[in-house]
This record gives structure tokens, sequence and C-alpha cells, in this order.
């Protein structure tokens, strides 16, 4: 597991990217949930953890693409997967699991 950094680092209706082995992925807190993606937009590889978030949804800025927090997905069409990483708390700090 790989720390990505202290709970209040973390503001609500954020994102934090960090690289993992040439991989960006963005780190979200939203809803009182923290959850991590792939970072790279399937549509045009945009920056997800540069969009707009909600409660429910990140937006792509560039091309306004719209993911499903809970379904990881594109709202439009739900066969488009985005890449998740499990996520774990451990005292006051967020852990990546990459394995």
């Amino acid at each position: 597991m790989i720390k990505v950094c202290h709970v209040n680092d973390l503001p609500e209706k954020s994102a934090k990217v960090i690289m993992v082995h040439d991989t960006p992925i963005a780190v979200f807190k939203t809803g009182g949930k923290i959850f991590a993606w792939d970072n790279r937009c399937p549509h045009r590889g945009a920056s997800l953890g540069d969009g707009y978030i909600t409660n429910t949804t990140v937006q792509c800025k560039f091309h306004l693409w719209e993911f499903d927090i809970e379904k990881e997905c594109a709202v439009a069409n739900e066969t488009i997967k985005l890449k998740s990483f499990p996520i774990a708390i451990k005292g006051q700090h967020i852990f990546l699991d990459i394995s």
C-alpha cells in the first residue's frame, strides 16, 4: 500500500493526483467518502482530478463527460468503466492499494 496523504489534506469535493509506476491516479473526497481512479478520462485522456466534483459525479473539464462515483462508469453510457483502486484509512492517513 502507498501512503497518499493525511485525511485533512484532502478537502471535501477535491482531488489529489499521484503517480504510481507511470500511471496517474486521482484520489477524490466527496460526500465524506474517499475513492481512487485512473486519472485519465477514457474519452481523450484528460485529467479527471482537475474536473468538477459533486457528491455523485466527476466531470471531465475538457469535454464535459460525467462519471458516476458509485458505479465507476460514464453517466451517459454505463459500459464505459473507469479503473478504480482500493483505498484504506489507517489512523488519519489515506493509503492506496495498487496490488
